[in-house]
């Protein structure tokens, strides 16, 4: 275990999540999920209610800063294993999906209390509060990225 703070930037940060991420790859490789198919899912099963199918991809796009074409495959890949369902332009999880979604949640919630354990509360809130707040700083960073230059005009 590390006792000493090392100093906070994009590389710990980034350290922190491949770490985190390669631990749920390999719990959603043993259900057949992709990381995108996951999220996708997740954000399908949260909805109160079917989504259109345009503003699932919009969410997860938006979520995982990457491209529309991504998650539009993400969420074929899902109807196509009936773990969505698509009424017209409204997709909505299946029983599967939901049956699916608590197994995974379940073990990864099993692991997180683990990565997690013995860190004082106080700790874990500052750094829920520092990294709200570095999401925040990067969005606008990467809205500004977007607005055309000059030289692009």
């Amino acid at each position: 275990m590390t006792d000493t703070a090392p100093p906070v930037g994009g590389r710990t940060i980034g350290l922190a999540h491949y770490a985190g991420r390669a631990v749920l790859e390999r719990v959603l490789a043993r259900h057949g999920l992709t990381f995108q198919q996951q999220i996708t899912l997740r954000a399908a099963v949260a909805a109160v209610g079917p989504l259109e199918s345009g503003a699932l991809v919009e969410q997860v796009t938006d979520a995982l800063k990457t491209g529309a074409a991504d998650v539009r495959t993400a969420v074929d890949t899902l109807l196509s294993e009936g773990l969505l369902a698509a009424d017209g332009p409204l997709v909505r999880p299946t029983d599967a999906a939901r049956e699916l979604f608590a197994v995974v949640s379940a073990e990864t919630g099993e692991i997180s209390a683990r990565i997690y354990a013995g860190i004082p509360p106080e700790d874990l809130a500052t750094t829920g509060r520092v990294l709200a707040r570095v999401t925040e700083r990067a969005d606008a960073e990467l809205a500004n990225l977007a607005q055309p230059t000059r030289a692009s005009r």
